[in-house]
């Protein structure tokens, strides 16, 4: 489905309904809002595992601008800011009041540009191996990529996080060889074939200055004024747990859960699927 948000098409899938019967009357179910990684993915990565949440939420998947099957409009607009601009412009264009947003690695920096920039729009916040300001520890990262992939792989992540690199051919290699290490229960193949996948807006997001490698939401962090679930994984080597602890400080003390994972990669889920939805589908009927 497609829905027309700030000048583009922008692709969502629902699952489940909002209102459900209960007994005499209707039940509204809160909405959670997904966002993807990436860029330059789509939000098929969160298929089929938050299909068990839609007996609690009415579950919303979206496709960023320039992502997966959203109109790829140019690289001027590939920015944060705009991305957290059209969550809450979506949200409006459907009637959504007081989403659960959900992002997870660059879709935890659109939803954190989405609630500093809108901070009395979303109902919740679910932030996952993400971080508050571009290519922190980066030292971190190219340790723990070699840790976990020997030499090669601790060669390619210092091309990609200290050089730069964003060349065709490195991220062709980064897919095939970097990714899988994310999580310690190697990432599905049919899942990374099954994306839609634009590699300019990857490169434009990553390349020397770009944005991902310059943004800092730190400063504007104490704005959010819902409660905000941080999940991180200890054994990270993209977003390393240091960057949700740099994170989780911005946020207010008073608002924020923090949970971390031992023994999980990037994401959370994969490694910790029990553990970490347990801990979500909590957060999401806190409070109702």
């Amino acid at each position: 489905m497609y829905v027309r948000v700030n000048g583009v098409r922008l692709y969502f899938d629902v699952e489940g309904a909002q209102l459900v019967p209960n007994g005499a009357s209707m039940r509204a179910k809160p909405t959670l809002l997904l966002l993807h990684g990436g860029p330059g993915f789509d939000h098929s990565i969160y298929k089929p595992a938050f299909s068990q949440l839609a007996d609690v939420a009415q579950v919303v998947y979206l496709d960023h601008r320039g992502n997966g099957r959203s109109d790829r409009s140019s690289p001027e607009f590939w920015t944060l800011a705009q991305w957290g601009d059209d969550v809450a412009a979506f949200c409006r264009a459907l009637g959504i009041e007081s989403p659960i947003v959900y992002g997870a690695s660059f879709g935890g920096m659109v939803a954190g540009s989405y609630a500093t920039r809108h901070p009395s729009h979303p109902g919740k916040l679910i932030l996952v191996s993400t971080e508050a300001r571009g290519y922190s520890h980066l030292d971190r990262r190219v340790e723990l990529f070699e840790r976990l992939g020997g030499r090669e792989i601790g060669d390619l992540a210092r091309r990609r996080f200290l050089e730069g690199a964003t060349d065709p051919e490195t991220l062709d290699q980064w897919l095939r060889l970097a990714v899988p290490l994310y999580t310690r229960n190697s990432m599905q193949a049919d899942a990374i074939s099954r994306a839609v996948r634009n590699p300019e807006v990857t490169a434009a997001f990553t390349r020397p200055g770009g944005e991902q490698r310059t943004f800092d939401l730190t400063p504007d962090l104490a704005k959010v004024g819902c409660p905000v679930l941080v999940l991180g994984g200890e054994d990270d080597p993209m977003v390393p747990i240091e960057a949700q602890y740099d994170l989780v400080d911005a946020l207010p003390d008073s608002l924020v859960r923090f949970e971390s994972f031992p023994n999980a990669g990037h994401g959370v889920i994969p490694d910790a699927p029990e553990a970490a939805m347990s801990t979500i589908r909590e957060f999401i009927t806190a409070g109702r």
